[in-house]
């Protein structure tokens, strides 16, 4: 039987830590919305989309 051993050997995941932090602004959104969903440029904005995006924020966007 393998057992993780105690203490100092915590890992974390940068990545994964990002996205719960990601579902969390988007739950906390959607719990906003007094009925109906969330737009699609609602969560685009939650998400902080267009700051991936070149021409950062302004830049143009397909959704094709």
């Amino acid at each position: 039987m393998n057992v993780a051993p105690v203490g100092g050997t915590a890992v974390q995941d940068h990545v994964a830590l990002a996205e719960i932090e990601l579902c969390g602004e988007l739950i906390i959104a959607a719990s906003a919305v007094s009925e109906g969903r969330l737009s699609v440029d609602r969560i685009d904005e939650v998400l902080r989309v267009a700051e991936a995006l070149p021409g950062g924020p302004e830049g143009d966007r397909d959704r094709t």
